[in-house]
């Protein structure tokens, strides 16, 4: 058994709540909680006090959309075919049209930049000369696709301002962008090929790649603006299979920290770490199943130092928690369990 990170970092509990559906921390102090129906924007501190009596904002939603919230209580919808913008009364902005979606269908979720400005997409693109299609359908030779592309949108018109071809066929995708709005991480699942992730920096001539890895998905940036990224033990390549912390630098695509999680785990060929979240600053919070040698699998959650990826020691919470870390944005984070939300603070803020 691991022992690496095995220390107890107390906590404080600030708070619980019961609510349907999941939440996320966005812009401006809100919370998001999406059901498979709707979605509904609340003020954070009056929602998790239990002081709300409705949302700010709600939109209703297909289960083939993917949906986000702008900071004028607008939202940015992406469909099968098509992105659009609603006004925050649900009166349409605009909407801009792009080649249906390959595999499933389903449309992957747009990032609207922190000042509200821009949105980035990432979108199918169908090529009629199967010759240099990327991606054939025997049965329906005319969907045959190339690389996907990302777009950047302005969000009050739709124009987009700037395209850049990525080597993705993407059935999952995962975006972030960086606090300043200077720069978005975009992370493309494509079915036997892992994640694959760029850095791209938006100007006046639209997008400029930054730089880009393999295998890692994007996890958010740090406060001091470097990537922190997470793989997976996928299966994918068995004799090459690990869980793994990094941070990048995107200007010049250096990797200025790792962290091997199997120096967390007490069974390294089975338990399991499905994110990492970034809590404030200076710290991270990174969940995980165990599967210690007698027992049940536990979940349990670490500390790190966001400064090098150096494990502080394991949070001792007073009760159970599931898998699911949702960081608020101002050192605290929320758990789950059997429906219940609970708040969490560190007992030793200043630690």
């Amino acid at each position: 058994m691991n022992s690496t990170g095995d220390e107890r970092i107390g906590v404080v509990a600030l708070g619980t709540l019961r609510a349907r559906g999941t939440v996320e921390a966005v812009a401006g102090g809100r919370l998001l909680v999406r059901t498979p129906e709707e979605l509904a924007v609340y003020e954070r501190e009056d929602f998790l006090a239990g002081r709300t009596g409705g949302a700010l904002h709600a939109l209703r939603t297909e289960e083939h959309e993917r949906a986000v919230p702008l900071p004028d209580g607008g939202f940015v919808v992406a469909g099968t075919a098509s992105v659009r913008a609603l006004d925050p009364d649900g009166g349409p902005r605009w909407e801009h049209a792009h080649d249906p979606w390959h595999g499933t269908g389903r449309a992957q979720s747009p990032a609207v930049s922190p000042d509200g400005r821009l949105v980035s997409l990432v979108v199918p693109a169908i090529e009629r000369d199967r010759s240099k299609a990327a991606l054939v359908y025997d049965l329906e030779p005319e969907r045959s696709y190339t690389w996907d592309e990302l777009l950047l949108l302005d969000a009050a018109s739709g124009e987009v301002t700037g395209r850049q071809r990525l080597r993705s066929l993407t059935s999952g995708t995962v975006q972030y962008w960086r606090s300043d709005g200077g720069a978005v991480g975009v992370s493309c699942w494509t079915a036997w090929n892992s994640w694959s992730t760029w850095w791209a920096e938006p100007g006046a001539e639209g997008f400029r790649l930054l730089g880009s890895t393999w295998m890692h998905a994007m996890a958010g940036f740090l406060a001091d603006g470097r990537a922190l990224t997470q793989r997976f033990a996928e299966h994918v390549f068995p004799a090459d299979d690990r869980d793994e912390l990094a941070v990048f630098d995107p200007v010049s695509g250096e990797r200025v920290a790792l962290l091997d999680l199997a120096e967390l785990a007490v069974d390294p060929e089975n338990d399991e770490f499905s994110s990492a979240e970034i809590v404030d600053g200076r710290h991270l919070v990174l969940p995980g199943q165990v599967y210690p040698s007698t027992g049940p699998p536990e979940h349990r959650h670490w500390l790190l130092a966001a400064e090098g990826l150096r494990p502080l020691g394991r949070l001792d919470y007073p009760r159970a928690v599931g898998p699911d870390v949702t960081p608020l944005g101002d050192g605290t984070w929320l758990t789950e369990d059997d429906g219940l939300l609970h708040r969490w603070s560190p007992a030793d803020r200043g630690a």
